[in-house]
């Protein structure tokens, strides 16, 4: 496959019913069963206080991946370049906004406001982690995912560096959720590196062509990839689980596939 390409040095996995990568692999070998309950979403404490008390479940989410695939590729959070990217936004604090722009006093919390923008979990990861290196934030709707991936890709060959990929969605509430339904908040981060190391697990390279996005072979976790844009890596990330190699179709404006070589 003559596209981009880097090597998966670390993994990180967060949603309903299974807590981290490791839970999630199993299920994915059926070592587990799945079952489907609310996503547990840690404390964020690499946080000061004040900030902890006032961030989202998008907050808690994108920082919990950050920091398990970090760690899973022995690589200081600091030094990462990221790339976030989700569906959507806060869905808890857009209700609330526009609840309270309904209202005949408009009194918006600055903190509210501040958590409004799309690349706050960015900004966060910034204070948390205390990364100084490049970070990215974009939002491309059901190709959410795809769209993260190329983004990253293209920043390990350019610029030869390791990247960062922090994939999320967190579900509305209230009327919104009619409109877009999501599950249960839910995500996977990716650690991208441009050469092969010690912790490098798989190759990935970007193709484009068209591909079927393939199946997990768990019903529930097949439904909730259909269901969450950040979830579409799952088939992909089922193979890695049990050292296995494919080619998995993105969904994408363009055709997109996605090719994983587990490292020997």
């Amino acid at each position: 496959m003559n596209g981009l390409f880097a090597y998966l040095d670390g993994v990180a996995a967060l949603g309903p019913g299974f807590d981290d990568w490791p839970m999630l692999a199993a299920q994915l070998r059926g070592e587990a069963i799945w079952q489907d309950a609310p996503t547990r979403l840690p404390v964020p404490q690499a946080l000061p206080p004040a900030e902890r008390r006032r961030v989202g479940k998008p907050v808690r989410l994108a920082l919990a991946l950050g920091f398990e695939a970090a760690a899973m590729a022995g690589a200081d959070p600091a030094a990462l370049a990221t790339v976030f990217t989700a569906s959507g936004c806060d869905g808890d604090n857009l209700h609330a906004l526009c609840s309270t722009l309904a209202e005949p006093e408009r009194l918006v919390s600055p903190t509210r406001f501040t958590n409004s923008v799309h690349n706050a979990p960015a900004g966060y990861w910034g204070i948390a982690a205390q990364a100084t290196a490049p970070s990215n934030a974009l939002s491309a709707y059901d190709v959410s995912f795809a769209m993260g991936l190329l983004e990253a890709l293209g920043q390990v060959r350019g610029e030869q560096r390791r990247v960062l990929l922090i994939a999320y969605d967190s579900p509305y509430p209230g009327p919104l959720a009619r409109l877009r339904p999501l599950p249960e908040p839910c995500g996977v981060a990716l650690l991208l590196s441009p050469a092969r190391g010690e912790h490098s697990q798989a190759r990935l390279a970007l193709g484009f062509e068209a591909a079927e996005a393939g199946s997990i072979g768990v019903a529930g976790l097949d439904a909730l990839a259909r269901s969450a844009p950040s979830l579409r890596a799952l088939p992909m990330l089922a193979a890695l689980a049990r050292g296995e190699g494919g080619r998995f179709g993105l969904e994408s404006p363009t055709p997109l596939t996605v090719e994983l070589q587990p490292c020997a």
